[in-house]
């Protein structure tokens, strides 16, 4: 299947060619300064170590976008979403988690539902 063609990295002077919005030097790049500065201050707190690791058991053990697979695709799941948001009163237990794939976790994210 044919890929997308690569485009310029949209980080000021840089003229490297990237798959996605910037080439990986400046991806890295932009992510810190997201974390650093777009970023709750309690976001390390929520999603510290504890996280890292209750996410990979629930990833393990259901390795499929329950999105996708409710819709009869099989796809592999990437994130751990969090159905009531932790900031509106959401916990971590599993009634409140789902594993999505990227693009059913934009559409959720985005609004579209």
């Amino acid at each position: 299947m044919p890929r997308k063609p690569k485009r310029p990295c949209r980080y000021s002077g840089c003229a490297k060619l990237a798959d996605g919005v910037y080439c990986e030097e400046h991806a890295k790049l932009m992510n810190a300064h997201y974390n650093k500065f777009s970023r709750s201050y309690d976001s390390n707190e929520r999603y510290g170590r504890a996280w890292r690791k209750l996410r990979g058991r629930y990833i393990s053990a259901h390795p499929l976008c329950e999105r996708c697979l409710s819709e009869g695709r099989y796809t592999p799941a990437v994130l751990v979403h969090h159905k009531k948001p932790l900031a509106d009163g959401g916990t971590n237990e599993e009634s409140n988690l789902m594993s999505l794939c990227f693009s059913c976790h934009e559409i959720i994210h985005s609004g579209r539902k």
